[in-house]
């Protein structure tokens, strides 16, 4: 390969330029780079955007204004691994702006359809305990929540 690991190529349906500016302004370790546009020769407006090239918290992407033929679902999503409350609040709210929606469990979709997991470090490591009623407690607490609390998830695990 010509480059180290992979870049991920996300389809949008004509939003790829402003989902790309969204992304960039959310995470810290961003930029945009090469931004391609329709030479006639595709299908689309001349001179639109085709691609734009994007780099989120490290991660290479490409946004592609492929068509309205395809569209984004649970199954392919985004974890962060948060390391604290202020990180999980702070994802939790900004992926929503303009149109997002909270899901279960510390789910969430962007207003563009991308599912994102806001996870806290902290519940990989309650639920991976070998004591299996500690595990088990944090999971169930887990359950229950929309965006994820780690005060609550820590009461749980430790039955308070």
């Amino acid at each position: 390969m010509t480059t180290d690991g992979f870049t991920t190529c996300l389809w949008f349906d004509g939003q790829a330029e402003e989902a790309a500016n969204f992304y960039v302004s959310v995470f810290r370790d961003s930029s945009l780079g090469g931004i391609v546009r329709n030479t006639g020769a595709a299908p689309g407006t001349e001179g639109s955007v085709l691609t734009v090239e994007f780099t989120a918290n490290g991660q290479k992407f490409v946004a592609l204004n492929g068509g309205p033929e395809f569209t984004f679902n649970e199954a392919v999503s985004f974890q962060l691994d948060c390391a604290d409350q202020a990180e999980i609040d702070h994802y939790w709210e900004k992926l929503v702006e303009g149109g997002g929606e909270h899901g279960p469990c510390g789910w969430l979709k962007d207003r563009f359809g991308v599912s994102w997991q806001v996870n806290a470090v902290r519940l990989t490591e309650m639920i991976s305990d070998p004591d299996r009623r500690k595990a088990d407690r944090a999971m169930r607490s887990m359950m229950t929540m929309t965006k994820l609390d780690i005060a609550e998830l820590e009461k749980a695990y430790a039955a308070e």
